[in-house]
């Protein structure tokens, strides 16, 4: 049997692709065609879940074997896993800023003779890019910018440190005094 999917993205309405895979497919075989459909740097880990109605995360298959009881992608068949009608999966792709797509098992049929499987049967818009880098906080950092010309003598620790010759650490008041010579 023809499995057929649809996957979609959070991050774009527009963003729509529809793959057929043979029942006897892995998890391993879509990430595959994913990867190469949408583009992805393929040396990033990725893995999928069986997902609830809601889309929460079930069932975790991994790209590599992380040992104690953990599923691998290459060990999931399709058949195996895909028990239900508008079954759902998550592909994270994304996991510093969890991201993922969508995936609905929406119906199967009969292997059309001489069609290879697994393929790409629609593809609308652009796909999520794979990694973003997180902007939380749209605080500028501003550079330190150090003048050779103003010191020409060479600094120190002690000195970029030491706010007098007596130890102490400058501007902070409950550090108990620092011996010198003391091995570090």
């Amino acid at each position: 049997m023809v499995y057929k999917f649809v996957v979609l993205s959070d991050e774009d309405d527009s963003f729509v692709r529809e793959f057929e895979l043979l029942d006897s497919h892995t998890l391993l075989d879509f990430h595959n065609l994913l990867q190469d459909e949408l583009e992805f740097d393929k040396s990033q880990m990725a893995s999928f879940y069986l997902a609830t109605n809601n889309w929460e995360k079930e069932e975790e298959f991994t790209l590599l074997d992380m040992g104690a009881g953990s599923s691998t992608m290459e060990d999931a068949v399709l058949e195996e896993i895909i028990y239900k009608e508008n079954q759902k999966l998550l592909y994270v792709f994304d996991f510093f800023n969890e991201r993922a797509l969508f995936i609905e098992f929406v119906g199967e049929h009969k292997e059309v003779e001489g069609k290879e499987y697994p393929v790409c049967t629609n593809s609308k818009g652009l796909p999520p890019k794979q990694i973003v880098f997180s902007t939380g906080s749209n605080k500028k950092f501003t550079p330190l910018l150090i003048d050779d010309e103003e010191d020409e003598e060479d600094m120190d620790v002690d000195d970029i440190l030491m706010n007098d010759d007596d130890g102490e650490i400058g501007n902070f008041e409950n550090f108990d005094q620092i011996d010198e010579e003391e091995d570090i």
